[in-house]
Order: structure tokens, then sequence, then C-alpha cells
């Protein structure tokens, strides 16, 4: 038998592909929209894709499940649970089969029982490998998908929050209250090949180890030792940090067919000169340090790093194209990056070393907690603070006004006019891409807080000692 995990750090994404070394069949389970992986790891050990598969429809990022059946001529086995408001679409127009419960799909020896674990999405399905064909008689794991993550579970809140199905968050966590009385009754030894890591929104406190086991997810996961259903039920839906905003984009696509990627083109250089004529989003991928001291007017700041895709889902609109700030290889992966998540409309490039050259630029200040301390009881300043809702509920500095980074651009219309906006996060991060935002929407002033609320509460309490 083979197993494979491959690990998408952007997204903290994991997919899987489990094959018979025997036969050389292979299946993929839940593959990302980049199938080159698959196609190279199925290559490299003498394995033929013939199945695809996928535990739900997922809102965080875009399946590559069309994307690989086209490449491999492989069958995709989609389920059939759930009403039909949020069943698949596409699988209608492809080589399919639908999934229920109780279903069995062989790989070879390799034997994939179909478990219907609602609660996360109403058609999710969990998948228990046994390996037949190495003579096992007991399953070796549960590829559970959004269902149960390292110390967490699926959140059941996204049908509501993002796509407006109002009472679907409490009907999920009821349903996922019973998909984990049926999970705790599978063997101890059973491990749990879940369908995301720490850093992912689609729960509250995934733990940042790969895998587990369901013993060990029974001694140590909070959803597993709620007894009482309407206890769990609250614990569940409390603390869910915000969906981000292209949660429902992802949903939408997913359920209706993503589209194929076109053939890779060369990613066009833009001139400075063209720069002004561009009607679409520009965003430097430069450190927040680099911006701070100069930086294009117009453009915002997502620095490259393994937040990159969650704040360009949230804050660059669909519908627009963009070009991003950074070198060339940068970009090539900028531009994977973000058809991870379906926006395929970045166009150009502009090279870094071509706006660092450049002497008329425009600046934002940085102050430490002390300066800010200083200015924030001035009537010319007014404190933004861009940190999640459960950051805010847990404290925040008096007179503040809390609007959360991904909403910023849809809310400058909160911010008083005529005042210096003074922006904070947890450490600084967030409340640089606020700075840039604000700024590209005609803030010329803007002040971030280095170190941020956490700084803060250090400075407070050495001042106090």
């Amino acid at each position: 038998m083979f197993i494979q995990t491959f690990f998408d750090e952007n997204l903290a994404q994991n997919s899987y592909m489990a094959g018979c070394q025997k036969t050389g069949e292979a299946i993929v389970i839940d593959p990302a929209r980049n199938v080159q992986p698959y196609l190279e790891t199925a290559r490299k050990n003498a394995l033929h894709i013939t199945k695809v598969t996928e535990t739900h429809i997922h809102a965080d990022f875009l399946s590559g499940s069309r994307e690989l059946i086209h490449e491999t001529g492989a069958s995709l086995f989609l389920s059939n649970e759930g009403n039909d408001e949020w069943k698949y679409n596409f699988g209608k127009k492809e080589s399919h089969e639908w999934l229920k419960d109780g279903d069995q799909l062989y790989v070879g020896g390799v034997r994939l029982d179909v478990l219907h674990t609602p609660g996360h999405t109403p058609e999710s399905l969990s998948f228990i490998l046994t390996d037949e064909g190495g003579g096992a008689s007991v399953p070796m794991g549960i590829f559970t998908g959004d269902f149960v993550f390292v110390g967490d579970v699926g959140r059941p809140d996204l049908l509501e929050k993002s796509i407006g199905a109002a009472g679907t968050a409490k009907l999920g966590a009821r349903a996922m209250y019973q998909s984990l009385n049926r999970f705790k009754k599978l063997p101890d030894f059973v491990q749990v090949w879940p369908g995301h890591g720490a850093g992912s929104a689609c729960g509250k406190s995934l733990g940042a180890v790969p895998s587990s086991t369901i013993g060990y997810e029974k001694q140590t996961n909070w959803a597993l030792n709620v007894e009482k259903e309407d206890e769990f039920v609250n614990m569940l839906i409390a603390g869910q940090p915000e969906p981000p905003a292209y949660f429902p984009i992802m949903k939408k696509l997913n359920k209706e067919g993503p589209a194929l990627l076109a053939e890779d083109q060369e990613l066009q250089e833009i001139r400075l000169e063209e720069i002004s004529r561009f009607k679409g989003s520009i965003v430097d991928t430069r450190s927040k340090e680099e911006f701070a001291e100069g930086h294009l007017q117009g453009s915002i700041n997502i620095p490259f790093n393994k937040s990159f895709v969650n704040w360009a889902g949230w804050l660059l609109p669909y519908h627009q194209d963009a070009v991003v700030i950074a070198n060339k290889d940068e970009a090539l992966e900028i531009r994977r990056t973000l058809q991870s998540i379906g926006f395929d409309s970045l166009t150009g490039y502009l090279p870094t070393e071509k706006v660092d050259k450049l002497t008329d630029l425009e600046r934002y200040e940085t102050v430490t907690v002390g300066e800010f301390e200083d200015k924030r009881g001035s009537e010319e300043y007014v404190v933004i603070d861009v940190r999640n809702q459960s950051e805010w509920d847990e404290g925040h500095i008096d007179g503040a006004i809390h609007i959360m980074l991904g909403t910023l651009p849809h809310r400058l219309d909160e911010i008083p006019s005529g005042k210096v906006p003074i922006v904070h996060c947890k450490s600084g991060a967030r409340s640089a891409i606020a700075a840039s935002i604000l700024q590209a929407n005609g803030f010329n002033k803007v002040i971030n807080v280095s170190g941020g609320y956490d700084a803060w509460i250090k400075h407070k309490q050495t001042a106090k000692a």
C-alpha cells in the first residue's frame, strides 16, 4: 500500500494519495488546484491515478478534482448526501459516481468505506481506509476532511455566515454532535488524517501536528469530551473566526465546477509608465518595512508570506485585474498561489527593483507604543483596531474603533473625517496592511503602531511596575 500527504502551507490544507502498489492504482482525496504534485508522485511511484474524490464542497480553496480527472482520465466520486440545495452540480458534467453512507471504493486491494459525517457541511463524507491487499481486516486510518482535525472539529457556521443560510449553524452543530458519536465508536488505534492543520479558517483551534489517532483525540480533543448536546452546540459555535470574504465564491465555484486552468502563459512585466493607467489592484508584496519607507500611490501592501493568500482573498476584488510588485520568480509563485483560491486575474508584475529606485514615493509613519500613548489622547487622531472580533472581545484600548482588517475597504465611512487614523492589531503586521489600504483610499496621513496591542499591554504593565 502507498499513502502520501500533500500539504499546502499557504492554505494549511492537506490532500492525500492512497494507492495499491500491486495493481498500480491510486486515488487522490481533496486535490488542490495545482495537480502537478499528484502527477509527479504517481509517476515516480509507478502509479496510475484512477479515482478522485472529495470529502465535501470546499469553501477555502478551489478544488483540483476537475483538473485532475482532465489530466488523467480518472473517475470522479462525489457525495450524494445532504439536501439538494447543497449538493454538487458539476459532477453531472463529468465521468462520475455518487457516494452515500456505507458505500465502498476499491483502489486495487485498498478499500475505502464511506462514512457520512455531516456537521461542517451537510454533504460531508469521511473515508475509512483498510489495506485488504496487505492482509488487514481492521482499518488503518480515516480521511476526515473538515470533520475532525487534530484538537478540534470543523466549524458549522460557514453556510450561515458566508452565504446567509439562516439557522444552519445550529443545525450543523447538532449534526456534528451525532457524527462525532459515530466517530468515537471506531477503534482507538485508527489514524486520523485531517483536511487542515493550524492556520486554517475552517476551525478555531486546529493543532499543528499533521495527524493523530482516534484514541488520542478522544483523550485530548475538547469536542469529543462534551457529553451534553446543547452545551456542545453552544461551545462549537462560540468564538469561530470571521470567514474570509472569498469563501462564498469558493463554495459556489466548487459546487458548480471550477474552471480548468489555462495553459501557462508568460506573466507580463509591467512598465512604470503603465502603472498610472492601470485600473485594477496594485499589490505590493514587499515587507511592511520596505513598503512603509516608500511605495507607489494607490498600491496596497500584502507581503508574500504564509498569510498572503488569506488576505488576498479578503481584499482583492475578484472582478478586477491585479498586478503585483515582486520579482519575476516570486510573481509566478504568487500567480499559482492566487489560482489556488480561484483568483485568475493576475495580469502582470512590476519588478521590485524598479520601485526601489524611485524617490517620489508615498510613505506612512510607524510609531512605538510609547509614542502612540503620547498621541492617542489628542483630538487630532482616531485609533483603529483591525483585529478579529474574538481578540477585541478579550480586551481592547478605550476609545478605539473596531474594524476587522478584512472588512476595512467596505467600512471606510466609519472613520471620522478630518482625523489621522492610528491603526493597530496584535503585533503590527495586519495593521500595516490596513495602513496601506487607508492610504490607497485617500487617507494621506496614516500611522501604524509597531508591536501592536501586545506591545501596548506590556508597556502599560511596565508603567505600573
